[in-house]
């Protein structure tokens, strides 16, 4: 069995890949302030939910894309697993080439994301990852990441909406069932679902502007699914491609 770790801003994921078959799925709130021991007992008290023991698992990979949970994460995976996990970065064999200006700046998130979504659907294609930021990157034909956009998550933007304003309270971010709202709550959620379904196919409109040629759209993300049925502009959801990535990341450097 492998695990599979997501480490993101707001959540950490894990998946638990046992041949190749995603047999778990697990997501633990992001807190620099976790010790190695809580993050140990939480994934042992997963494995146990399916019957399996830190015997069963037989290495970790990990992409992260905050530092500073690092330290007390792997520390977690070493004490508690007996494996130096291997960590998605500068000299791990990805299988996608990166042709942007500073490739060190891509996240490794992105970079699993991407690596699943060519390795499943093939090239060219544009991979979306709808998170804490949602993020846009497009693979060639020949694997190569040759551009990409960053911009706000909506979940991000709900937090900025109301913690900003006096009288504007939390609420879930959720698809409206119709944009004729008649209370503050549902004209929050009306609001934010609609101008962001419309930025996302604005920016994927600009996309298919800009690039010669078609591709596919491969979106994933913790609130991907709410956009699915929505657009006729994604051709894909699928909400284990870092599990997908980080498995073939792993198979090319196992070794």
């Amino acid at each position: 069995m492998i695990i599979a770790v997501d480490i993101g801003n707001t959540n950490i994921v894990l998946g638990f890949l046992q041949h190749g078959t995603i047999v778990g799925r697990y997501r633990i709130t992001t807190k620099s302030d976790h010790t190695a021991d809580e993050y140990g007992l939480m994934i042992t008290q997963f494995l146990a939910l399916h019957g399996f023991t830190a015997d069963d698992v037989d290495d970790v990979i990990i992409a992260s894309v905050v530092p500073q949970v690092m330290h007390s994460f792997r520390m977690s995976i070493m004490k508690f697993f007996d494996i130096d996990p291997m960590v998605v970065g500068p000299g791990i064999k990805t299988g996608i080439n990166i042709r942007i200006d500073d490739p060190k700046s891509l996240g490794a998130d992105c970079l699993a994301d991407c690596a699943g979504a060519y390795y499943t659907y093939g090239g060219p294609l544009l991979v979306v990852d709808f998170g804490t930021a949602t993020t846009y990157n497009y693979v060639d034909e020949r694997g190569t990441i040759t551009c990409g956009l960053i911009t706000t998550g909506i979940q991000t933007a709900a937090a900025a909406l109301w913690g900003q304003t006096a009288q504007l309270p939390e609420i879930e971010v959720t698809r409206p069932k119709s944009i004729l709202t008649k209370n503050t709550e549902t004209a929050m959620q009306a609001g934010l679902y609609y101008t962001f379904l419309g930025g996302t196919e604005r920016i994927i409109e600009q996309f298919h502007e800009e690039i010669d040629g078609d591709f596919q759209v491969v979106a994933t993300g913790g609130l991907s699914g709410m956009f699915q049925s929505a657009t006729d502009m994604i051709d894909v959801v699928d909400p284990d491609l870092i599990f997908k990535g980080l498995s073939i990341i792993y198979e090319k450097n196992a070794d």
